[in-house]
């Protein structure tokens, strides 16, 4: 047995002659009786106490104990207490993420996890726990592709859990457990009338964006923070290598998403509109940190900025720019007499310019890898499942190749 069971309510004593009696001690009648102590691996002490007539349940414990440390299972009792929640503003401090994807992970975990399970110790989680906690999610209307990321960070943080001993394995892993669904939808792209449409309706100094997004699949934040040295005119590139995205509510430069350079053709009739663009909204130099809100400042001249010559807030843009363009060009509904925001339009943000260049390509026969390439997508399967059913129909090539195989039809016999 990994230790041994001490009664409390009974001490050995030795008298003159050398003979052992158990007498009562002090604490006899009054408390837990029986305490199972053992050496954890870490080389301390553990123990657990049981009451009256419970001696059988200790040796049982113990020999749990025993077992789970021979086979390599054996998690501590003591710091499997510590809450959910506590160990993952922990696991947050130094994980090591990017980060201001730490920063977003510390903010769906604070508004959408630790109120439901925040304060439950991280050795009595059960997958009934979870199961519970992705109910009430849904019954929060909390669903779709963020309620499956918000999972995620959670069974990342048990995942690390397991990893350092504190929980036996993930409740997550449960086949009774199941992720928050996320219902497939097919991208539909724009047609080529509406892309123009909704550049004609936007402000002058910002229809480039369109030519950018539409012309050349950058994001959004890569159209914001794109600046005169990405525009390669000799070499018709587009060298894609910052954003401007927020950090901590603060805009900075910082990588592509990703961390994926990429060097993106620049069409002719793009480049001549960026030129066009500059020469009437001349580039601006503009600082802002590096990476995160605390990162070293550089500078970048950006094509692209607001009327007072400052970059482009990205929630402003959204609601005072593109918005109405959209409602103008008949994409979304027109805010009703005393509405003050337009409908929400998530399928229509500036992405579905992304959309287009996409299905521009695979229409023209461009094969996947190049655009995954130019879309700076990590894997090209990824860029396959998003736009597969935008490929060129093989039916008709199908069609032609068996029929080719089949000789001409025969001339009718000929009647008597």
């Amino acid at each position: 047995m990994a230790g041994h069971i001490q009664d409390r309510w009974y001490k050995t004593e030795t008298d003159a002659n050398g003979k052992t009696t158990r007498v009562k001690t002090d604490r006899h009648g009054a408390g837990l009786r029986y305490r199972a102590r053992y050496i954890g691996p870490d080389g301390t002490e553990k123990s657990k106490s049981f009451r009256d007539r419970e001696k059988r349940l200790a040796e049982q414990w113990l020999a749990h104990i025993e077992a789970d440390m021979s086979r390599g299972a054996y998690i501590d009792p003591k710091a499997s207490r510590i809450t959910f929640q506590q160990y993952a503003e922990r696991w947050l401090s130094n994980h090591g993420a990017d980060p201001n994807t730490g920063f977003s992970m510390e903010s769906q975990l604070r508004l959408h996890a630790f109120p439901y399970i925040g304060t439950r110790p991280l050795g009595s989680f059960q997958p009934s726990h979870i199961r519970d906690w992705v109910a009430a999610l849904e019954s929060a209307s909390i669903t779709g592709g963020y309620a499956r990321v918000i999972y995620s960070n959670v069974r990342s943080v048990l995942n690390a859990a397991v990893d350092d001993a504190l929980l036996a394995k993930n409740p997550c892993a449960a086949r009774s457990v199941k992720a928050p669904t996320v219902e497939p939808k097919r991208v539909v792209p724009w047609t080529a009338e509406r892309v123009f449409a909704v550049r004609a309706a936007l402000p002058s100094r910002f229809q480039a964006m369109v030519d950018l997004g539409a012309g050349c699949g950058l994001r959004q934040g890569e159209i914001f923070g794109i600046d005169v040295d990405a525009l390669d005119f000799e070499a018709d590139t587009v060298r894609v290598v910052h954003q401007l995205k927020l950090s901590r509510c603060r805009p900075v430069f910082a990588p592509p998403k990703g961390g994926k350079l990429r060097d993106v053709p620049l069409p002719g009739p793009v480049a001549d509109i960026l030129r066009a663009h500059m020469k009437v909204c001349p580039p601006v130099a503009i600082t802002l940190p590096w990476g995160t809100s605390r990162g070293p400042a550089v500078t970048k001249r950006l094509v692209f900025t607001a009327q007072q010559g400052n970059h482009v807030w990205r929630n402003m843009f959204n609601s005072d720019q593109w918005k109405p363009a959209l409602a103008t060009a008949g994409v979304i509904p027109e805010r009703d007499e005393g509405q003050e925001t337009y409908a929400a339009a998530r399928e229509h943000g500036m992405h579905a310019l992304r959309h287009f260049y996409a299905s521009v390509l695979l229409d023209a026969g461009e094969n996947i890898k190049a655009v995954a390439e130019y879309l700076g997508h990590s894997d090209p399967g990824l860029t396959l499942r998003v736009y597969a059913h935008l490929m060129p129909s093989s039916r008709e090539r199908t069609r032609q190749a068996v029929a080719s195989l089949y000789p001409g039809p025969k001339e009718p016999p000929a009647t008597a």
